[in-house]
């Protein structure tokens, strides 16, 4: 079958306009228990999420809740230093700063205090400047089937299913995950944890919340730079000219 020279042309220049990469780009890490409470697994997964999450970042700051007191309730205004506060609320009330292994799967990752979410309820976090970062630990992510979910929202609104493995009565308490996301061409003003799916029986726990700002995303594996489609676009001009000259040769 011949191709005419403008199908070729039309061919090269949507191969030219498609995105070689997904702007938003995440990072997961699970280390699941099964050993019952209090046991809690080991974070061998979830670390290792972390570390590559962390080499595409540079100069962000971790908030680690260790300046609060236990039994804290939402609303809470912490700190990230250069990338602006972040202020977390939680209409139902269910959210609050906990200390140690309570023994029922949720445990802090640094130091000994963490962010309890209720059974069913879910927290927003809203930030004081736009991120394009975000990074946290979960424990207890689903053991009676809860799905987290993350509400991003922005100029172009985005909802991340954190994929944790689903449990039931308890099968997986204990375990614990990393999860992450940057963008490089969109930001957020805030992000919603939803926890649905388990009949509003499943509590989660965070700790160790990153984010943010475009500036601070340094991605490791940058996408292609502007000479990259310059180069794909000579190359399309090419195989058009020898079409061309095919084609006329033809008439």
């Amino acid at each position: 079958m011949r191709l005419s020279f403008f199908a070729i042309l039309s061919v090269g220049l949507s191969l030219g306009s498609t995105p070689l990469f997904a702007n938003t780009v995440t990072f997961f890490g699970e280390d699941v228990n099964h050993s019952g409470d209090p046991a809690q697994a080991s974070l061998t997964n979830a670390n290792t999420a972390h570390d590559q999450f962390f080499s595409n970042l540079t100069g962000v700051e971790t908030q680690t809740f260790e300046s609060y007191s236990a039994g804290t309730g939402l609303p809470l205004t912490v700190s990230f230093g250069v990338a602006g506060n972040a202020t977390l609320t939680d209409p139902s009330g269910g959210s609050f700063i906990t200390s140690g292994n309570d023994g029922a799967g949720r445990y802090p990752i640094s130091g000994n205090k963490y962010l309890e979410t209720g059974a069913g309820s879910g927290f927003t976090i809203t930030f004081s400047s736009p991120i394009s970062a975000f990074g946290f630990y979960g424990t207890d992510i689903g053991d009676f089937g809860g799905v987290l979910t993350l509400g991003l929202t922005g100029a172009d609104p985005e909802t991340l299913v954190v994929p944790a493995t689903a449990g039931s009565n308890a099968s997986t308490s204990g375990s614990n995950l990393y999860f992450g996301f940057y963008d490089t061409t969109n930001t957020f003003t805030s992000i919603t944890f939803n926890n649905t799916g388990s009949g509003g029986v499943d509590v989660f726990g965070f700790d160790d919340f990153t984010i943010g700002n475009i500036e601070q995303v340094t991605p490791t594996s940058p996408t292609p730079e502007p000479s990259t489609f310059a180069l794909l676009g000579t190359g399309v001009l090419a195989l058009a000219g020898a079409a061309r000259r095919k084609f006329s040769t033809i008439l």
